[in-house]
């Protein structure tokens, strides 16, 4: 297909879609449909209709069945077999995050914290205004397998280990305030990225972090031989703390914004787009000859931000160390960003969590959802590559 036959079809269902409000419910319905169809195909051993001395069973019509989602109301056909033997966790997977924001805003109506519009989103999403029964139902299902998430036993060992925070806006005692958000993603020896944990602190302290890792420690966590994160004190300090063997990456990304501050407010982009370039060099020795042109180049006209890259740079190119597929996932946080996304879509919503639980189960609920995504995905990256690289290190050194 051509671009331009790209471009007339997107415009195409673009029109489609603004023209019937109905559309894109319809499009994700067609969508969820066919995973429906698909995981009793996978589930029998055939597709519909196929002789196959590998089938397992047989259809046996479908049944409705409704799942609300933020586009509205929509209404499934749910295949089944002879034996009874199929089910799906599409529903359960789906509605855990949508239940959970839901619980959150309907907590703020019965609070009495909401306003108009929260009472609304809570009709429109499941169809009926809440009860404080009801509310307390939902956060009790809800409350008990997010529990159960996370702090689940960490069986396997993990070599990569990524931390980053969030802030969102809580009410505590009649004052709105920010709280963090701190997560930590591991990735295991068969290249898959997990969700270790998710958790709520007053602020990205010391201690919070220390607390935070800790109790990661405490439920099983081993094997890290790299930490990413951003180069806030008290969470690099906490690493030192618990995870003195692991070695650490500085993001590069966060490191280039930190860089704005030491250059005056008017400047030419070529500076730092120069220093850029710097992290897509194949190996160490190779970023430390363009660092030193850098360097000679732009200390002139720019003796403050040259001096301080001069002095903070080495800990943002630890990545370097390990196999160059693997640079572009460890040399920043980045891989947190689409989660990230997600949690800033859906919190944008609440605005003003009514306290920090609901808050933390929102945040939870969405991270179980993003989990599950990665295990069913292919693996992240290729653990092979670390295993080769290791040997190469120690023959070498030897």
């Amino acid at each position: 297909m051509t671009k331009t036959e790209g471009k007339t079809a997107s415009a195409a269902v673009k029109d489609i879609l603004l023209s019937n409000p109905d559309g894109l419910r319809e499009v994700i319905r067609t969508v969820l449909q066919e995973v429906l169809e698909a995981e009793m195909e996978e589930a029998l051993g055939a597709s519909k209709s196929e002789r196959t001395p590998e089938r397992l069973g047989y259809r046996s019509g479908h049944y409705g069945r409704t799942l609300i989602t933020r586009v509205g109301k929509l209404e499934l056909r749910v295949p089944q077999d002879r034996s009874g033997r199929f089910s799906t966790e599409l529903f359960e997977r789906y509605q855990r995050s949508e239940r959970a924001l839901v619980a959150t805003l309907a907590e703020m109506y019965v609070q009495g914290v909401s306003t108009r519009k929260v009472k609304t989103i809570t009709e429109e999403l499941c169809g009926h205004a809440f009860s404080a029964s009801a509310i307390s139902a939902i956060n009790k299902r809800l409350d008990e397998s997010l529990r159960a998430f996370a702090e689940r036993p960490l069986h396997e060992p993990f070599a990569y280990l990524v931390l980053d925070a969030r802030y969102e806006k809580v009410r505590e005692a009649g004052v709105v305030m920010s709280q963090a958000v701190l997560i930590a993603v591991g990735i295991d020896w068969d290249g898959r990225r997990q969700i270790l944990a998710v958790d709520m602190a007053n602020r990205e302290s010391r201690s919070a972090w220390k607390d935070f890792l800790v109790a990661l420690k405490a439920r099983g966590l081993r094997g890290v031989e790299l930490v990413v994160s951003d180069d806030h004190a008290g969470l690099v300090a906490a690493i030192g703390e618990v995870v003195p063997e692991a070695a650490w990456q500085r993001c590069y990304v966060h490191f280039l914004r930190n860089a704005l501050d030491h250059l005056p407010r008017k400047h030419g982009d070529d500076c730092l787009q120069e220093l850029r370039w710097l992290y897509d060099r194949r190996d160490l020795a190779e970023a430390k000859t363009d660092l030193a042109a850098w360097l000679a180049k732009w200390s002139a006209r720019y003796p403050r931000l040259t001096a301080w890259v001069e002095e903070s740079i080495d800990n943002t190119l630890t990545f370097f160390r390990l196999p160059r597929q693997h640079h572009k996932h460890l040399k920043s946080t980045n891989m947190l960003e689409r989660l990230n996304e997600e949690i800033r879509r859906r919190t944008y919503v609440v605005r003003i969590f009514p306290n920090a639980k609901s808050c933390l189960r929102l945040v939870r609920a969405l991270a179980v959802e993003t989990h599950e995504n990665w295990m069913e995905a292919n693996r992240y990256i290729n653990m092979d590559d670390l295993r080769e690289h290791k040997k190469l290190a120690l023959r070498q050194a030897a």
